[in-house]
């Protein structure tokens, strides 16, 4: 069985190590200074002889033993390697030290230098943040325990990161879904979205401002009121808690106010609230949260912190990997694969953009083949248009590293409809009379030809 070797320089460190706790497989050594208190500290061995090849080999090291050095002085830590290299060459050795620096160091080929009392620090730090998250929980319970029916107000088409959030809250209070429906203003229209909620059997029921009256607490989640307009209903301009990650906006009222601007998802913060009151967190809401900030971050890659990877990692252990599959790729409906099947058989990478028309289709194929599209060979930007009623509707992907895709579309559709979104997806909308009015018709032919030139004006125009 292979042993760590705690070799600790003076009985101030060896103490602290003492107070930390010692492994089973830790044999505990310090070396006295000459100008230190000489009593053995609990548990320690002495290094007999001082630091020296012979010394070490007293300590008995076998193959496989590792060694840690634990000083905050360069000359004791460079001799000390230097020993230890001689006495059981490639042993390998850590280092703890708030000062020593690893250039500073003579060369071994097993060496790892990391903190000390940082290391306990950073673990203070973390103890502290779950019990400010555990503070925000027990607000929360103490506020909404006595309300008979609380409304978790989400955004209109709430995605992923809201569904989530909301569903984790209903969790942490303790409710059902009678009194405490997930609700919104506009019904899940996206089919992931509509995907996630089916398979994990969440409910978000649709509601109009007039509905909030049957509620007597108020919770937004994922959203703050200046989302519902510059005038929003009086009943969400003061509400009771307003949890989110989005920039902080002003002009509404409410108890509790938990936005935090650096997290790249909500869901990150219901999951610090679900940690630190040490509830378990089944795979359902394991799910649904790991694809809430899967789906916000661009799967860790787009305004991240490390507390969403915490919470991630977390999550991760806990999800269940086949409801997962079940949301991220929703079935495509037949008509929508027969679309799907005209529009490549006319497709072409032109100047980084797939375009792929689709003709008159359910709104919902479209984002979908938006997200195909942007595997093909060269693309940098797919956009999926297709007819849905009265309106000509295109959904936009790009790899990330573009221009954002939200400044694109509106740019695509000023004067024209309506557009708008992230970095790397967005929609837009344009009436079909408006673009007639424009184009002189709607043919898929005259259709492919003016966003073409709209995307690339968009995104090449105006570039070095």
């Amino acid at each position: 069985m292979s042993r760590r070797i705690i070799l600790c320089d003076g009985v101030d460190l060896a103490r602290l190590w003492g107070h930390i706790g010692a492994a089973e497989d830790e044999v505990l050594t310090w070396v006295p200074r000459e100008d230190a208190p000489r009593a053995r500290p609990l548990g320690f061995r002495s290094l007999q002889g001082g630091l020296t090849p012979e010394a070490i080999l007293k300590l008995n090291p076998k193959l496989g033993d590792e060694f840690a050095l634990v000083t905050e002085d360069l000359p004791f830590a460079r001799a000390a390697i230097s020993v230890i290299s001689e006495a059981v060459p490639e042993a390998p050795i850590l280092l703890l030290s708030d000062r020593v620096e690893t250039e500073d160091l003579p060369n071994h080929s097993c060496l790892l230098r990391t903190g000390l009392r940082s290391l306990i620090r950073d673990d203070i730090d973390e103890e502290f943040a779950h019990l400010a998250n555990l503070e925000r929980v027990v607000e929360l319970r103490t506020l909404f325990e006595p309300r008979e029916r609380i409304g978790i107000l989400l955004q209109p088409d709430p995605d992923p990161d809201g569904i989530a959030g909301g569903y984790a809250l209903r969790v942490l209070l303790g409710r059902k879904r009678p009194t405490a429906p997930l609700i919104s203003f506009g019904e899940v229209k996206r089919p992931e979205n509509r995907a996630m909620i089916e398979a994990l059997g969440i409910d978000v029921r649709t509601v109009t401002p007039e509905d909030l009256d049957e509620f007597d607490g108020l919770a937004l989640i994922d959203v703050q009121p200046t989302v519902f307009g510059e005038n929003p209903p009086a009943r969400v301009r003061s509400v009771d808690a307003v949890i989110d990650h989005h920039p902080e906006r002003s002009g509404y009222d409410t108890v509790i106010r938990d936005i935090r601007t650096s997290y790249g998802a909500t869901s990150t913060i219901l999951t610090e609230y679900l940690r630190a009151a040490g509830m378990e967190v089944k795979a359902r809401l394991a799910t649904a949260l790991l694809y809430g900030i899967k789906s916000d971050t661009q799967l860790l890659g787009r305004e991240t912190s490390s507390d969403d990877m915490a919470a991630f990692a977390f999550l991760h252990a806990n999800h269940s990997p086949a409801l997962l599959r079940r949301i991220e790729r929703p079935a495509l409906p037949t008509d929508g694969l027969r679309a799907l099947g005209r529009a490549l058989s006319r497709t072409a990478v032109e100047d980084g953009i797939h375009l792929l028309v689709l003709g008159r289709v359910g709104e919902d194929v479209i984002p979908q083949v938006a997200d195909l599209g942007l595997q093909a060979e060269g693309a940098e930007w797919s956009i999926a248009a297709g007819t849905v009623g009265s309106d000509l509707v295109f959904s936009v992907r790009n790899v990330g590293y573009v221009r954002a895709a939200g400044d694109v579309v509106r740019r695509v559709v000023e004067g024209l409809g309506v557009g708008g979104g992230h970095r790397s997806m967005a929609k837009g909308i344009i009436p079909l009379k408006a673009f007639r009015e424009v184009y002189g018709s709607a043919t898929r032919a005259k259709i492919r030809e003016a966003l073409q030139n709209a995307f690339v004006n968009a995104i090449h125009g105006g570039e070095d």
